[in-house]
């Protein structure tokens, strides 16, 4: 018997609904799905509205909408995206499988899980919260193992507003962006992209160890608070050392971070030749990071004016790292063109 073919569904539904995924739709409470859900229609070429967000689904109904999912029939309105999203943000793997989600929300959902992750471990860090950290951290460098062009995505997300996790965050970004750009010239493999997450991404976990009151300190530091600000990336060597963590990019992150070329950084005074590279580029990211957020103790600078400065720094700063920064805001690399511009628009900060 020949198969009935099946109506084409309009473009212009993609701009305001998902096409649920069989993965998706397999994560959802089997009986209450969280959000509305809608059957396209053939016969009227249009979507036609199934269940309410928390309805109880019969028997039936939960075998239909498993049937609809398989021949792509079901959606759910793009207005239910927060609620779609933080469902995702807990299985952020979805993302990977999910070809519904654009470009934008795949970021989106990404930074909201990172965020999430990374906040817990700060709070408790121990093994079994650091490896839920790493799983999600693992989705990111897939999707950017999968196309490096969306690390471009997440360099026009970084927030201006400062905490620790979203200075970490920003410098996973931007020190990946670097990453990405002046390493792949000498080419570089999977498992590099991942251990320059793990470094760039808790390059500064020995912040979290000192009070918070002296982080948002806007008066001058008394002398022994200054020492357990500069004793900070020592701090969090021995934290990642208690947790069995001790690969090249993630000690030469934490430990180097504040070291400078000439020898003005801390905690060692390490000088030019004692630097690695990795370290270098993480001591541009994280300056770069802590420059365009406001601070208790300053405002933030534009990104072309903290590219440009760090640039022209050249006796504490690599120019390997910090020309192709500035230049790359100085050419509006990562402006949106103005089509997509009107149909993005940046994230909110997470909530602390």
């Amino acid at each position: 018997m020949a198969r009935k073919r099946k109506a084409a569904i309009p473009d212009n539904i993609a701009e305001e609904y998902y096409q649920i995924s069989q993965e998706i739709l397999s994560s959802f409470p089997k009986y209450r799905p969280p959000v509305d859900l809608f059957q396209f229609r053939a016969d009227i070429a249009q979507l036609y509205p199934y269940s309410r967000k928390g309805a109880r689904l019969s028997n039936e109904q939960v075998e239909e909408i498993q049937q609809l999912c398989e021949s792509g029939d079901l959606f759910v309105s793009r207005t239910d995206h927060p609620i779609y999203s933080e469902h995702i943000v807990k299985q952020v793997d979805l993302v990977l499988l999910d070809g519904n989600l654009k470009e934008s929300e795949c970021a989106d959902i990404i930074i909201r899980a990172l965020h999430m992750r990374l906040n817990a471990f700060m709070e408790q860090p121990v093994k079994p919260v650091f490896d839920t950290l790493y799983n999600d951290l693992m989705v990111f460098t897939e999707y950017l193992w999968q196309d490096k062009h969306h690390i471009k995505l997440f360099m026009r997300r970084l927030q201006t507003q400062y905490s620790l996790v979203n200075h970490s965050l920003n410098t996973l970004f931007v020190g990946l962006w670097l990453f990405i750009y002046t390493f792949s010239g000498d080419g570089y493999n999977r498992r590099q992209l991942d251990r320059a997450s793990v470094g760039l991404l808790l390059h500064d976990i020995g912040m979290s160890r000192v009070p918070l009151f002296l982080r948002d300190k806007t008066t001058p530091l008394k002398n022994e608070e200054k020492d357990k600000i500069l004793l900070h990336p020592v701090a969090g060597l021995k934290m990642l050392q208690k947790l069995e963590l001790g690969f090249d990019e993630l000690t030469q992150a934490v430990i180097e971070h504040h070291e400078r070329l000439d020898g003005s950084g801390y905690p060692n005074h390490a000088k030019e030749d004692l630097l690695s590279r990795f370290g270098r580029l993480c001591a541009v990211a994280d300056s770069f990071c802590a420059m365009i957020t406001m601070r208790p103790y300053g405002p933030a600078k534009e990104p072309r004016v903290a590219g440009a400065e760090l640039a022209a720094d050249k006796t504490r700063y690599d120019t390997r790292f910090a020309t192709p920064l500035a230049n790359a805001y100085l050419t509006g690399l990562f402006e949106l063109p103005q089509t997509e511009a009107t149909q993005e628009k940046t994230p909110s900060t997470p909530a602390e």
